[in-house]
């Protein structure tokens, strides 16, 4: 390894083993946190403009739809090189370069002069985000104790959930009163104030190598989850201009390019040059929390799409209502955070995982019984016991999953959390969006009504949701707490 200058290594930045953390250490992970919750905002108003974007520009819905498809395959392509770049770029430099792509594709989107450009800016936009919560994840691991992590990990789930629960209300908001310009304009101020701050206050955290990017997984790695995210995404978005042939050519494409990734990691790794290191998965802990995470980021998601179609096509909300009934649920996710975070570091992860995957369930079961007379008071409830659920699992499984690893590969994991959430999201959509026109097509044959045949296929979308939430409870009681270098925070 060769030294950066100024380079901060974890024996002289960290504090003692249950101490404290030192003043320049609080001020980097504070600046990340808000830097990655303007990114994460951003993705959230952006997801409600859809509809006004595709009529304002003149487009129609498939292609409309990929201001959204591009965002999530520029994430998929450039989250798997995450884990060199952080070892490879010195922090300060790499968050610079993130939050400098973020600023500058959401000022080109402010001015687009129509839908080429704001594409494009979109993918500019996603470089930088892909960036932001591996190197956040990342450098919690490498300066925070594993006595104090859970604690700042809750902090990380407060921005998490936070920025997507207000995300929807200032959307509504802003389009309403402004127009969609004015999302852009408001968050490029917060961005560029963010870049500033970080670039006076972050100093680098850890060592930094000299190691060679291996271009072949750079490509296999476009090719194989590039490949199987368009290939999701087009299922999900039931993208009718997307043929068959494209889409299976893809998923083929998708398959064998991720294959071919692995099998040169592998190779790779021995000699620690692989762009994405495999050896996380060595620890079975890491391995169940990454599997567990998938599952629930597949249901969430999908259940994320498949709820405002369901407020909105059945229960007839307008899109501001909407975004008004699920604020509560998730500023009581950001309230619950830091309260998981103590808790976690004081009672470990199954104690806090195995009734959080149980809420998480009965949330997602109690959604079998919407009707189209269901009140907004019963989707309230049941998104408040949601966010609950969530609330007790996501800060569990990052503290746990990534505290299982050996400290050298951080990033690494923290890369492969944030591809598998990508895949396993796109998979969610994919597959509920999909029973749900199933649904909807077999009542349509029968002579329902179009209300009749959302809600009947949204129904049957809601229980495969339900079924797969059951998993994560399995997978609760098999995570532990240890760390690799044998601390136990807590009593596992």
């Amino acid at each position: 390894m060769n030294q950066q200058p100024d380079v901060l290594d974890r024996s002289s930045s960290a504090p003692d083993h249950a101490g404290e953390l030192s003043a320049r250490d609080r001020t980097v992970i504070g600046v990340l946190l808000v830097s990655t919750f303007v990114v994460i905002l951003n993705e959230t108003i952006m997801s409600v403009a859809l509809p006004t974007l595709m009529s304002e520009l003149g487009v129609t819905a498939g292609v409309g739809q990929w201001l959204t498809t591009g965002f999530l395959l520029t994430m998929s392509v450039v989250i798997p090189i995450t884990g060199f770049l952080i070892r490879r770029v010195p922090t300060r430099g790499l968050f610079g370069t993130a939050m400098a792509l973020f600023s500058t594709g959401t000022f080109l989107a402010a001015v687009a002069p129509g839908f080429e450009v704001l594409l494009a800016a979109r993918v500019v936009q996603a470089s930088g985000t892909a960036i932001m919560l591996p190197l956040l994840m990342t450098t919690v691991m490498t300066l925070v104790p594993p006595a104090r992590r859970g604690a700042v990990m809750g902090n990380i789930s407060i921005v998490i959930s936070v920025a997507p629960a207000i995300g929807p209300a200032v959307s509504g908001i802003v389009l309403t009163q402004f127009g969609w310009r004015s999302m852009f304009w408001l968050v490029l101020p917060i961005a560029l104030a963010a870049l500033l701050l970080g670039m006076r206050l972050i100093t680098n955290v850890g060592d930094s190598t000299s190691a060679p990017i291996d271009v072949p997984s750079v490509v296999l790695s476009v090719l194989g989850f590039g490949g199987i995210v368009y290939g999701l995404s087009s299922v999900g978005h039931s993208a009718e201009s997307t043929s068959p042939v494209l889409l299976w050519g893809a998923f083929g494409v998708g398959v064998v390019g991720l294959v071919a990734f692995v099998a040169r990691q592998l190779v790779l790794q021995r000699s620690d040059r692989a762009l994405l290191d495999l050896r996380t998965f060595r620890s079975p802990t890491f391995t169940v929390a990454s599997a567990m995470m998938m599952v629930m980021m597949a249901v969430l998601l999908g259940t994320i799409v498949l709820l405002p179609i369901y407020l909105q096509s059945v229960l007839g909300l307008e899109a501001f209502t909407i975004g008004l009934l699920l604020l509560p649920g998730g500023l009581l996710m950001g309230l619950l955070g830091p309260v998981v975070g103590r808790l976690y570091d004081r009672f470990g992860a199954r104690a806090l995982l195995v009734p959080g995957t149980a809420a998480t369930s009965a949330a997602l079961w109690s959604t079998t019984l919407f009707t189209q007379g269901s009140s907004m008071l019963q989707v309230l409830g049941f998104h408040l016991l949601l966010s609950i659920g969530l609330a007790f699992v996501f800060t569990p499984l990052f503290t746990s999953g990534l505290g299982a690893v050996e400290p050298r590969l951080y990033s690494y994991g923290s890369a492969i959390f944030g591809t598998t959430q990508q895949l396993a999201g796109a998979a969610g959509v994919a597959l509920l969006v999909s029973v749900m026109s199933v649904g909807s097509t077999s009542l349509a044959a029968e002579g329902a009504s179009l209300v009749e045949q959302t809600a009947g296929g949204i129904h049957s979308a809601f229980q495969v949701a339900a079924v797969l939430s059951l998993f994560a409870i399995a997978g609760a009681f098999f995570v532990r707490s240890t760390t690799v270098d044998g601390d136990v925070p807590v009593g596992h």
